[in-house]
């Protein structure tokens, strides 16, 4: 009896079965082992058999890959990228209306902190904009100085972009030697003008304040023994074999595409097109000088650097305008602005810091544009006047909202952990995105 009625309850549980199957197919309209994502003679595509589905992930505002508070909302469909979606706004702090408030000398400030890693560079951008609409002269002494400051500040920006660049990919020793050699530019920095990030050193008609004793030769020991150091930077992950997986082939952008978003800088040149503004349209006393401008090369060119150093070979995994592209141009342009540093120290005139600036500097009836090559590309200031010292309109063109804007474009398709890789390679800082 006992066997019977086992016997008539496994027969019950299996009918239920089967009606729970055949139901579930009414339902989906697939097989049932189509829906467990088993193989099937009728459900196999190109992907593969394990069927996914579309999901968005944020990354960031927090995910110290972005590179400071940036929110990508990506579509992925398992590890693949669909699309990107950059979001900004997080550090807007009404920079350029603020410039529509304040004289000339006290927005100088301000524009340190559009981009914090380059506050020299966009100092001078600002100034020379203020000059060129006021005509103020500038002596001869302070324009070398300023060469100086930006060159160095320069290679302090790109130092920060090689340190995070191997956090980004996962490598945590090149950030401590990045950071070593930038923390001796910093005190070159801090003895010229007390602060060593954001300076407001730079200011229309000069610079605030001369160079103090010793720093000639304290710059110069500096580079003597920071020039050597470059190639060890290459020993150590652009030559490392996992860097290399990472960045050689990924996130490539074409000449045509980096033209047609807009890319400045290394961006630009890390897809093989010759421009910088410091040798195509030159400025300040910037046509005195003798140095290269790096751009991408295919595998197993040699990227120039100055003589008696060993050249920055491509491997021959890279392709032109991929993530290691990038990354090289700002590696090889760390040894040509020393070069600059050391003819401007070499060049020093005697003579006065700053030029005969009003204590009042009105701004004639009228405007002007001026850009100038910071490190993450070509920064741009619009100033328009009416006669009053208060401009009425100021306007900044920042090369790193215009190199983000790209991220789409070269996300799609490539895999979750590539993400990273990319924004990396773009050393966006979006303080100056933001504004």
């Amino acid at each position: 009896m006992a066997g019977a009625d086992e016997g008539s309850l496994f027969e019950k549980y299996e009918k239920m079965s089967d009606v729970a199957l055949q139901r579930q197919e009414e339902l989906s309209g697939r097989a049932p082992e189509a829906e467990l994502g088993l193989s099937t003679d009728t459900d196999r595509d190109d992907q593969g058999d394990v069927q996914t589905e579309e999901m968005l992930v944020n990354m960031g505002p927090q995910h110290p890959a972005t590179h400071g508070v940036l929110r990508v909302v990506l579509r992925t469909d398992g590890e693949m990228v669909l699309e990107s979606v950059p979001h900004i706004g997080y550090l807007h702090r009404c920079a350029e209306k603020f410039g529509e408030n304040l004289q000339a000398f006290q927005f100088v400030p301000k524009t340190d902190r559009m981009d914090y890693l380059a506050a020299m560079n966009n100092n001078q951008v600002f100034a020379i904009a203020v000059e060129q609409l006021t005509g103020l002269e500038v002596p001869e002494r302070a324009k070398y100085i300023r060469i100086i400051m930006v060159e160095l500040n320069r290679i302090a920006s790109h130092l920060v972009s090689f340190g995070t660049y191997g956090l980004d990919i996962g490598a945590f020793t090149p950030f401590l030697y990045a950071f070593r050699e930038r923390e001796m530019i910093l005190d070159l920095l801090e003895a010229v003008c007390g602060a060593r990030l954001t300076y407001s050193y730079i200011t229309p008609g000069g610079v605030t304040q001369d160079l103090p004793a010793g720093f000639v030769e304290r710059c110069r020991e500096f580079l003597d023994y920071f020039e050597p150091k470059i190639a060890e930077y290459n020993d150590l992950l652009s030559y490392n074999y996992i860097f290399v997986k990472r960045t050689a082939g990924i996130g490539v952008i074409s000449v045509d595409d980096a033209i047609a978003y807009g890319l400045t800088g290394p961006c630009l040149r890390g897809s093989g097109v010759k421009w910088d503004l410091r040798k195509n349209a030159p400025y300040e006393i910037y046509d005195r000088f003798a140095f290269v401008v790096p751009i991408a090369l295919p595998p197993g060119g040699e990227m120039a650097v100055p003589s008696g150093f060993p050249p920055t070979v491509v491997p021959e995994e890279v392709q032109v305008g991929d993530c290691w592209s990038r990354y090289a141009v700002r590696i090889v342009e760390m040894y040509w602005s020393a070069q600059i540093v050391r003819q401007a120290l070499d060049q020093l005139p005697e003579g006065d810091y700053i030029g005969k600036v009003p204590k009042t500097l009105k701004l004639p009836e009228g405007e002007v544009y001026f850009e100038g090559e910071n490190p993450r590309g070509q920064l741009g200031f619009f100033i328009a006047g009416d006669g009053s010292a208060i401009p009425t309109r100021v306007k900044a063109r920042g090369p790193s909202f215009c190199n983000l804007s790209i991220l789409n474009h070269i996300c799609k398709n490539c895999l979750l952990a590539d993400v990273p890789a990319i924004i990396g390679s773009l050393d966006v800082v979006m303080g100056e995105v933001d504004r």
